[in-house]
């Protein structure tokens, strides 16, 4: 055991002393290319003289990244985490002026803007000379024991994974991918390792499965992390007992739809056991937060949950990385937003102000934090992670699903996806990969671009009210945007909906689904009310061109459907592919039956027109790739699976042994991925430590 120590004390010193000479080749290197930048006297010095100038700065330099890096780091949790990423750049160079400082005899030198960049290349540089150094150490070595030890157990024919033990899952969440986009993307070439996955005799199986009528991340990531999201009819909907307007990716909202679930279903999640929560809106439970929405709004968790920044930021050379990409990933949007003016392509939105920032957070700072965070989860041995990537949805909303920028996105996220499955294979115990969307997204141009006005004037036209001459936009629903917003600790509004008067409607949009509610009118609205307080409501709505149907409740009939032509079908009579739902495929009716049972269904539920050739629907909000309502992609995620596990169908067979059709439901998914968590045999326990 000593002489092990002493290898290993030896082997860490090789690396500190190899890392410390390319740095210094590196200085070496930028002083004689860098004008501003010196490692001589002002009277010149040898070259041993000038060597040991760099090699005292670049050790100098290392050790004030080693040291002061992560204290620095850690104080600045309390700063935003975008304000964090572009302070990198001054902390680097800062520390490196400091480091020229230490030379003796002030040999080292450099202008501001040049140590900056000084420091970054050679944070870059030694941050890639030590990872090659370990791989080629301990971690070549470990496989090379497992390879051989792997081909004994063959030989002897007990087979399984050499590293033995119960396997833990890694479940990936492509937010808003649908299931024809990653067939399409996988056999097109955009995305070699799913494409790898489906292809290999003893590799992935890949399912669609339907979402419940509001087809968006709250209601689906709910479900499926805490088994219910029953009465969330929507992104965001109106409750009249509080005057609270709950949104999804409200902080508040979301930890109270979270203990919601919790209540109703009297279980913490599905990573109560040893699990991990990165980047979503909810914590399924899990011990282990990064960048988790409902945290956010709980004193203590919330700094745990942004306690990811600090775990990815604290090594400089990542911090120097995502940096460099952000800003990258800004001018990109840029580029390809007046690209896309320019040659008036149409769908279009205005794509301005703060969204190339948004952008870049989502494609770049969530998603770099959130996949090293999932890999320092599988080097610690965690038995369940649940991680969800948003860069697609955000850049479909306002590109469209089926642009060139949303496939670009796919492919950056399919070398994410490539990282992870390399890990797994070094990881102290097996991994199993699950990959799975919560939603997909369906394309058109939105409400108020194809007729001139957005829902809410159309409402106040059938309602008698006055309405705006020119037509206003309809601020977009984004995950994003407030993740943004929490990580910029900008305060996230959680109040009520303005109301100028008492008789005003509230019309809330959920893509191309809109939610209208009387606050003056107690408990759910009923027809015949709003037929005589607004005669004309009803009618124009359900007669417009851009709208499907409505769902509204009837004193005489129950709930009942509307459609154009004076078309009234009973709820308790719908029936998939006829009258006023024959655009819309298998389980609409299901879906409508089951949210009118909601305690916080809004008054009148509008849905969009579907266009089944094309696919299109009209988004209430600004966005060109929608979600949120029935029709089309946005209906039919995806569920990817090593096939070692139980089809899921099987897994939610009932106990009179019927076997399903198809997977409906983000509560039938979450009962699958408890059934494969339960399926991994022996004690539940983390390999790791923290």
């Amino acid at each position: 055991m000593g002489d092990r120590r002493w290898r290993r004390a030896g082997s860490a010193l090789m690396r500190v002393i190899a890392v410390w000479a390319v740095s210094t080749l590196t200085m070496l290197a930028l002083a004689g290319v860098l004008p501003d930048f010196r490692l001589q006297s002002a009277d010149g010095d040898s070259i041993t003289k000038t060597a040991f100038t760099a090699a005292w700065g670049a050790g100098a330099f290392g050790l004030l990244s080693a040291l002061v890096w992560p204290v620095l780091v850690r104080a600045l949790l309390i700063v935003p985490a975008l304000v964090l990423g572009m302070l990198v750049f001054f902390l680097n160079g800062s520390l490196l002026l400091v480091a020229l400082r230490l030379i003796p005899d002030g040999r080292g030198a450099a202008a501001w803007e040049t140590a900056v960049a000084v420091a970054a290349v050679m944070s870059a540089v030694a941050s890639a000379t030590s990872t090659t150094l370990a791989v080629r150490d301990d971690n070549a070595y470990r496989r090379r024991l497992s390879r051989l030890a792997y081909r004994r157990r063959r030989r002897g024919g007990t087979g399984g994974d050499p590293r033995g033990g119960p396997p833990g899952t890694v479940f990936i969440q492509l937010d808003g991918v649908g299931h024809d986009t990653l067939v399409q993307a996988a056999a097109g070439g955009v995305m070699p390792t799913v494409a790898h996955w489906l292809a290999g005799p003893d590799g992935h199986r890949l399912t669609p499965w339907r979402t419940d009528w509001s087809s968006q991340t709250g209601a689906s990531q709910l479900g499926i992390l805490h088994g219910s999201n029953h009465d969330v009819p929507a992104f965001r909907w109106y409750e009249k007992e509080t005057g609270v307007v709950m949104v999804s990716s409200k902080p508040a909202s979301a930890l109270e739809l979270q203990r919601r679930a919790v209540a109703r279903t009297r279980d913490g999640g599905l990573l109560t056991l040893d699990g991990a929560s990165r980047g979503n809106l909810f914590s399924g439970g899990a011990g282990q937060l990064a960048l988790v929405l409902s945290m956010a709004a709980r004193l203590g968790k919330g700094g745990r949950s942004r306690a990811g920044y600090f775990a990815y930021f604290s090594d400089p050379a990542n911090a120097v990385r995502t940096a460099g990409s952000f800003v990258a990933e800004v001018c990109r949007e840029i580029a390809q937003s007046t690209r896309s003016r320019l040659r008036k392509e149409t769908p279009r939105i205005k794509r301005g102000g703060l969204y190339p920032f948004i952008r870049a957070f989502a494609t770049v700072v969530e998603r770099d934090v959130v996949v090293t965070a999932v890999i320092g989860d599988m080097f610690a041995g965690r038995t369940a992670v649940y991680a969800d990537l948003v860069a697609y949805d955000e850049v479909a909303h306002h590109s469209g699903p089926r642009s060139r920028d949303a496939e670009k996105v796919l492919a950056r996220l399919d070398r994410a996806l490539a990282l992870i499955a390399e890990v797994a294979e070094q990881a102290p115990r097996p991994y199993r990969i699950v990959l799975l969307s919560d939603h997909g997204q369906s394309p058109g141009e939105t409400f108020a671009g194809a007729y001139g006005l957005t829902l809410k004037e159309l409402v106040r036209a059938g309602s008698g009210l006055p309405v705006p001459r020119r037509a206003q936009r309809t601020r977009s629903a984004s995950e994003a945007r407030d993740a943004v917003r929490i990580a910029l600790h900008r305060p996230v509004a959680e109040g009520r909906e303005h109301v100028v008067k008492p008789s005003d409607p509230i019309v809330l949009a959920s893509g191309n689904l809109g939610l209208i509610s009387f606050p003056d009118i107690e408990g759910r609205a009923s027809l015949e009310q709003l037929e005589r307080r607004h005669p004309a409501l009803l009618s124009t709505l359900a007669n417009h061109p851009g709208i499907g149907f409505l769902l509204v409740r009837s004193e005489r009939y129950g709930s009942v459907v509307l459609a154009r032509d004076g078309v009234r079908v009973p709820v308790a009579d719908l029936a998939d592919g006829r009258g006023p739902l024959t655009a819309y495929g298998p389980g609409a009716a299901d879906a409508i039956r089951r949210t009118d049972t909601f305690p916080h269904v809004a008054d009148v539920m509008v849905n969009s027109m579907y266009d089944p050739v094309t696919g299109t629907v009209h988004a209430f909000e600004e966005q060109i790739g929608s979600h949120g309502g029935l029709g089309g992609d946005q209906s039919r995620p995806f569920l990817l699976w090593p096939r070692s596990l139980t089809d899921p169908l099987d897994a939610v067979t009932g106990e009179d042994g019927e076997r399903p059709d198809e997977l409906v439901g983000a509560e039938a998914v979450h009962r699958v991925l408890r059934r494969w968590l339960q399926e991994a045999s022996g004690p539940q326990v983390p390999v790791g430590n923290d």
